[in-house]
């Protein structure tokens, strides 16, 4: 019998994704369907539906489930869920659509079909709720709130058939792992308590320390990078999984970390993304979520830890995988290591603060980081990314960077 922590919900990983026979014959039956564009965001659930990421889940949500999960942060059925899972279109054409109809899902950004969903339910939104509630503003210039203010007036709620991962599994063949085979790799290494580290940045020392305090509690650590799309400025994903490789290979013990990664785009969501972050880590077997400083977070919308302190909310009856939650680190130069403002007694003057955002600052401009930002192996590989960006791509991060704080 497993040690893992159990899926949520209770039950088994429920994978949407299709194989085999069933699979081809769903492709076949998809190329005659009415169709329906899908977003990037939107392309993204599906997969995550599809590898059993958002296990219970069948598909996208209902109104019930909707406005269960805005209001009360659970599902219609009680079941814990902290943010909307929709599909949205124009209400010119959801009118074309009936309920009950098979329609394939099409990526709006590549042309393929991605999948079908049965139509259930056509409903509205208010969408001032959903971003109040998931993102604690209705700030135009929030990107999570861009990105709701954007989608259709009709959601389109019902269960999916999923008949594709898109290009990840080959684009990242390396690092690309769904839950069961996470799960799988977990018990093969005798591990029962496991705690993710969410990132989509490069791991610079004060990320490596996080991850070592995990590794000193726990069995082992799954560093799971964000592979769907990011905000301009952000490190690609592959360049990102480069640097965080040397950096398991150089500096931590064999056998206490891996790298994984997941096909999700990021809501920039914070406190409410920390707990959907945790949720669909309890599915991959992940018994803990390291929390640092501004989990999830965009510019000043959230208080530095206020992504540990909403954990507090849910009980454990709600949501197995907990928070590790690690104070504000960084190098100290008088305790000559990194350290944390819980261990660490000396003053501001003596402590380098170290942050994605600064050392991505630091090295789009050219300069040098110090040596105890960043290990000499990751600078390396970061550097020869940016010399390899054209002007113009060095000037949109500086402005982005500038814009988002």
């Amino acid at each position: 019998m497993s040690k893992l922590v159990p899926p949520h919900g209770g039950g088994d990983l429920k994978p949407l994704l299709l194989t085999g026979v069933a699979l081809d014959n769903a492709k076949k039956k998809a190329r005659g369907l009415e169709s329906l564009r899908i977003s990037s965001r939107e392309a993204g659930d599906l997969i995550m539906l599809g590898i059993g990421a958002f296990t219970p889940l069948d598909g996208f949500m209902n109104k019930a489930d909707w406005e269960g999960v805005c209001r009360n942060t659970k599902l219609a059925n009680g079941v814990f869920w902290p943010i909307p899972i929709t599909l949205s279109t124009s209400k010119g054409v959801a009118d074309k659509l009936s309920i009950g109809q098979e329609v394939t899902l099409i990526d709006d950004e590549s042309g393929e079909i991605r999948g079908i969903i049965t139509v259930e339910e056509k409903y509205s939104i208010d969408k001032n709720l959903e971003c109040q509630s998931v993102f604690q503003t209705t700030d135009a210039a929030h990107p999570g709130v861009q990105m709701v203010m954007g989608q259709g007036e009709i959601n389109i709620g019902g269960p999916v058939q999923v008949l594709s991962e898109g290009d990840f599994p080959e684009k990242y063949s390396d690092i690309y792992m769904r839950p069961a085979e996470t799960r799988a790799l977990f018990e093969k290494k005798g591990w029962s308590q496991v705690a993710a580290f969410q990132t989509r940045n490069p791991m610079h020392r004060s990320h490596e320390f996080l991850a070592k305090i995990a590794v000193e509690i726990l069995d082992g650590v799954m560093v799971h990078s964000v592979l769907g799309k990011l905000k301009a400025g952000d490190i690609p994903a592959e360049v990102r999984a480069k640097t965080i490789d040397v950096l398991i290979d150089k500096y931590f013990v064999k056998d206490t970390v891996v790298q994984s990664g997941y096909p999700m785009d990021m809501r920039y969501a914070g406190p409410k993304e920390a707990l959907l972050h945790a949720l669909f880590r309890q599915n991959y077997g992940c018994s803990h979520l390291i929390v640092g400083r501004d989990h999830a977070g965009v510019g000043d919308y959230y208080g530095p830890f206020d992504a540990q302190y909403i954990f507090d909310q849910v009980p454990e009856s709600m949501l197995k995988t907990r928070p590790l939650k690690i104070d504000w680190t960084f190098y100290c130069y008088k305790c000559q290591g990194m350290a944390s403002m819980k261990t660490c007694p000396h003053g501001k003057d003596d402590r380098l603060l170290l942050s994605g955002t600064a050392l991505r600052k630091t090295l789009s401009e050219g300069k040098e980081p110090p040596a105890e930002f960043s290990r000499p192996e990751v600078v390396k590989i970061l550097q020869a990314y940016y010399a390899g960006l054209e002007e113009g791509e060095k000037v949109e991060i500086k402005l982005n960077k500038a814009a988002t704080g």
